[in-house]
């Protein structure tokens, strides 16, 4: 991740460098809104500590990568700094869902009466959804239509559960991207970008009804994504 994060900076410094002084910030300066559509490949790694009826924990360890189109909507504002330069506020929104099993605990020893009831009884789940980022993106003008930014922002997701385990906090974590917009003299702009989150970890534990509390569970999310918006600058 730190070897990204470099990465995204050389390629703006370079470029900043680079950049001809006939380029005009005011072009993309100023209140706007967009509808975005975006491809989330969100990696989720997670594990399970039970304690069976001889004292002895097991360690459960569960991978789950998933890819899902979500939608969602941002506004922002950019402010000019000079003519080669913009400070880019943004908000975001996205609606989807991830979700990661665990039922590794669950498995009666014999088939029999109840089987099935033990084993939903004994499933639970961590789903994520609802994204928001709040971001700061500082924008190199390459030319009157034309921009490029590297971001950082703080993101939040919902955390839900099922089974019967204690519900955690809502997820956070820090988004760096990069990408490029281009704006007409109408104020329509289209903007592409690229990047990922790296979430803070979930952990929950059993609330003693039909899983022990000594029953723990965790997952470790990190979402990649590439987006496009479309939208209109005021």
């Amino acid at each position: 991740m730190n070897k990204l994060k470099v990465m995204l900076c050389a390629v703006f410094t370079l470029l900043l460098v680079n950049t001809a002084a006939q380029a005009d910030s005011s072009n993309f300066a100023g209140p706007y809104v967009g509808f975005t559509a975006s491809g989330y490949g969100l990696q989720m790694d997670g594990s399970s500590s039970t304690s069976p009826t001889d004292g002895t924990f097991e360690i459960d360890e569960v991978s789950v990568g998933q890819v899902a189109p979500v939608v969602g909507f941002e506004i922002g504002y950019a402010l000019p700094i000079g003519s080669l330069m913009l400070i880019d506020i943004n908000g975001t929104y996205f609606s989807g869902e991830a979700k990661m099993n665990f039922d590794n605990d669950a498995n009666p020893t014999t088939e029999g009466e109840g089987f099935g009831d033990a084993l939903l009884a004994k499933s639970v789940s961590f789903a994520i959804d609802d994204l928001r980022t709040i971001s700061i993106a500082p924008t190199l003008v390459l030319s009157d239509t034309s921009s490029v930014y590297i971001k950082v922002g703080l993101t939040e997701a919902d955390v839900s559960v099922s089974g019967d385990i204690s519900t955690p906090g809502n997820l956070s974590g820090t988004t760096w991207a990069i990408g490029q917009r281009s704006v007409l003299e109408s104020g329509i702009f289209v903007k592409t970008e690229a990047g990922y989150t790296d979430y803070n970890g979930i952990g929950a534990h059993g609330k003693g009804t039909n899983i022990a509390t000594t029953n723990s569970y965790t997952a470790e999310p990190t979402v990649a994504y590439g987006a496009v918006s479309l939208g209109f600058r005021f």
